[in-house]
Parts: C-alpha cells; structure tokens; sequence
C-alpha cells in the first residue's frame, strides 16, 4: 500500500489537528498544546466485506456478562462487580500512587484462580518487576512479564500466548512502527489505543492499561482514549498519604458513583473496609475546630472530620485556605456566616482542611464547615459526638441533601449519640433508636447548638 506522510500539529490534550501552529487550541482552548508530528497519508485504500448483518430487537438474545472476580472487594465494587471479559479499562493516577501496585497485585489473585495472566512493561525491566513482586507476595505461576514496547511484537505474542488477562504498563511507551510519530504521541496513543481494542473484542481478552496524568491531574493524550476504552478509572491520593480513592470516571457495565478505599504499606495497597472508622481515628475530643460530617460516595457513607483554624491577622487582606474542599466554596460559605450569623471574620485568617486527604466537592458538607469555622472563631468546642450535614444556600437556609438515612446509621454504628441535620430531612425520616436527631432550618439556628 502506497503511503506519503505530512506535518500536521496535533493538540496533545483533545487530539485537534491543525495544517499550522496555533498557540491556542480552537477545541479545547488550551494554550501551547499544539504540536507538530508527522502522520502518514494512505493513497491507496482497501475494504473488505463484513460478515455482520443488522438484526431485530427483538432477534438479540441477551446473556449473564461474563465478570470475573478480581478478589479485591473494594476493586470489584468500582468495577461494578467484577473485570468484564474483553473489556478494555484504563487506570490513571499520579506517579508513585499505587497503579503498578495494584495491578501486580491483581495477577496474583487471579492467577490463583487459574487465569493466565500477561504483563507488559515499557517502563521497567523484568528484574525490576521481580523485585516489586516479591515484595508484595506474588508468587503465582500464572504470571507472564514481557519487557516490550513495540506493538507489533505486543500483538504476536498475545496471540501465542492467548492469556485471559494483558496489562499494558504504560500506554505512552508502546509504539507502532507504521506511525511516525514519537511514543506516546497522540497518534501514538491512538493507534496503539486502537489495536488494543480490537484484540480485546475480537479475543475476548480483557486489557488493563496504565495511564499517565497531566500536572493538571488529567489522563495524557488524547480525548478520544477515553471515549475508545469500556471503563476509566483513577487513583486519587496524596501520593505521600496512606490512603488512596479509587474511582470509577466512566463505566460500561457499572456505576460511576462507587469508590474503594486502599491503605499502602510497606507491603502493598490493603483494603479499608470500614473507612469512616480509620478517617477519625486519632480524632480530638476537646479540640475547637473539629467537627465530624457525613459524605456519601455512591451508596457508601462515609464519616469525614472537618478541621478549621480562624487566626487573627493585622494584614489588611486576610488569608483563606482550603484542602480537600473547593476553595470557592469555602469563601461563599464565609460570606454567608459574616451577612446572616454575624460573625466578621474580615480581620481574621481563615483554613478548612478534610483529615486523611480526602477530596470531597458533595455539598452536604457545608453546614460542618461552617460549624468548623464558627467553633474556632468563638473558641468554642462542638459535641465530639455530634454528626453535622446539609447544604447551606446564600440566604442562610440550610437545604436538605439525599439519603440522610445512611447517614445517620453509619454515625450511628460508630457510636455518635446526636445528628443536626435539615429540618426538611429530619420531617421525613423515620424514628432511628440510639440517635438523637435535631432538624434545623437556618444556620443561626443551628450554631445556637454549638
């Protein structure tokens, strides 16, 4: 087949291309991401006849997907239930977060399940890949390494093999030779993205493969690699924290709504089946500016300690700093405390923080925060058995928020005797033995219960 090339600049973020340079892409509106590659021009085009024929609706039997267990539960939660057979699933996540990790950790709990399992490294050696799995205990036989990144290589010995599992580490280090462009180029990526897919349907073989992430905390490449793969999945974290988020960005077969919670160790990632438990451990009783909420991630409630620090300042642009919680969130909830409770904080230093690292954005939070800022400003303290959620508007009205119920078992269970929450709520509720449960309307209503 005749071919010609010819430069083109390519946005590296949406995947846009464009005969000249632009310093801002028109797509996506990015700026300095256009770059120029070298793509080939196929003259001639040859088809082929597809065996494929359109079928009634009522003609398509439906069948039971065929999952498989990974046996980690907080894994298989995210995915839904289980890995998909044939499924294609991107994982994404910061350097040194734990991707490598778990996927190892993967092939030892399916390779005891008897499933052949093939793992292609294009960023270490297989001795290095030894080292790491010794460590974490992966011993099965089951486990296939292959240091490659040539695709073409990649393909041949998938089809020798025929493993029921491949996990390519990382996409950005495989390469075809008929594309001219760099590794992890975009049309690298998506030609490679590509193959993949049609191995994976085609096969049956289900692909896990490693992406990289931006220093904005999206996944390299393309916008199209996310739309090619079946499930998208990333890994959250502090990367110098023990705890880490798993979840589900885009899923196929399952909700996007779950989580899973890992702890790393010196010997791996570990499940946290009880995460609200490990979040308040180590919690102050005594302390002003604590306060414990109540978040919910997809149909798992999780307790969350929200810390604030009010500091006076004799600067005339008082500092506001928030972690884990959207900044400008946190500033709409202070004005709203100095316009309808009061409280001139315009002197005064203000810091929210999530214990543990968490980053939570769900707005049933606000009503903790503001309890969190006003307890260090009065220098008062806040029950440290009290659970505090609900979403707070600009004129002070404090909204109700959904499944309060969950809530309040989880807080429940974990021994907390009182929960202020939206009156709007509390008029639906069902009676709850062992809690009390205090229904507010307005935020100077309710820090009356401080």
């Amino acid at each position: 087949m005749a071919t010609k090339t010819k430069q083109v600049h390519i946005c590296q973020m949406c995947g846009y291309e464009s005969g000249k340079w632009l310093g801002k892409c028109p797509s996506c509106n990015e700026w300095g991401s256009l770059i120029e590659e070298t793509v080939d021009i196929k003259q001639k085009i040859t088809t082929r006849s597809s065996k494929n024929v359109p079928l009634k609706l009522s003609e398509i039997t439906l069948t039971n997907e065929d999952r498989t267990t990974t046996g980690i539960t907080e894994l298989d939660r995210v995915l839904g239930g289980g890995i998909v057979k044939g499924s294609l699933i991107l994982v994404g996540g910061d350097p040194g977060i734990g991707k490598s990790t778990l996927l190892l950790q993967i092939c030892q709990t399916l390779g005891e399940q008897n499933n052949n399992v093939l793992y292609v490294s294009g960023e270490e050696s297989g001795a290095q890949i030894k080292l790491r799995a010794e460590r974490l205990k992966v011993i099965t036989s089951n486990l296939l390494l292959l240091s490659e990144t040539n695709m073409s290589s990649i393909k041949e010995n998938i089809k020798t093999i025929k493993p029921d599992l491949v996990i390519i580490d990382s996409i950005q280090t495989v390469y075809e030779e008929e594309v001219s462009s760099a590794p992890g180029s975009v049309s690298q990526v998506r030609a490679v993205t590509h193959d993949l897919m049609n191995i994976a349907k085609g096969e049956g073989i289900t692909i896990l493969i490693v992406g990289h992430v931006t220093k904005e905390g999206s996944l390299a490449g393309p916008r199209v690699l996310e739309h090619m793969v079946d499930t998208v999945l990333y890994f959250e974290g502090e990367r110098h924290a023990s705890f880490r988020i798993l979840r589900a960005v885009k899923n196929r077969f399952g909700s996007t709504n779950e989580i899973g919670v890992f702890e790393m160790i010196d010997k791996g990632l570990v499940e946290v089946s009880n995460p609200s438990e490990l979040m308040l451990s180590g919690r102050p009783l005594d302390a002003t500016g604590s306060v414990v909420s109540c978040s919910l991630e997809g149909s798992r409630p999780m307790l969350i300690e929200v810390q604030s620090l009010a500091s006076f300042t004799t600067f005339g642009m008082p500092r506001r700093t928030a972690t884990g919680i959207d900044y400008n969130r946190v500033v709409l909830l202070i004005a709203v405390l100095d316009k309808r409770a009061g409280l001139d904080l315009s002197n005064y230093d203000a810091y929210v923080n999530l214990a543990g690292g968490l980053k939570i954005s769900e707005p049933s939070l606000d009503l903790a925060i503001i309890f969190a800022i006003a307890s260090s400003f009065r220098n008062k303290n806040v029950d440290p058995y009290t659970v505090i959620f609900g979403e707070v508007g600009l004129t002070g009205e404090i909204r109700a928020i959904p499944m309060p119920e969950k809530r309040i078992i989880e807080a429940s269970k974990l021994g907390f005797k009182r929960c202020i929450i939206p009156q709007a709520n509390k008029d639906k509720l069902p009676q709850i033995e062992g809690i009390e449960i205090i229904g507010v309307k307005r935020i100077d209503d309710a820090l009356k219960y401080m």
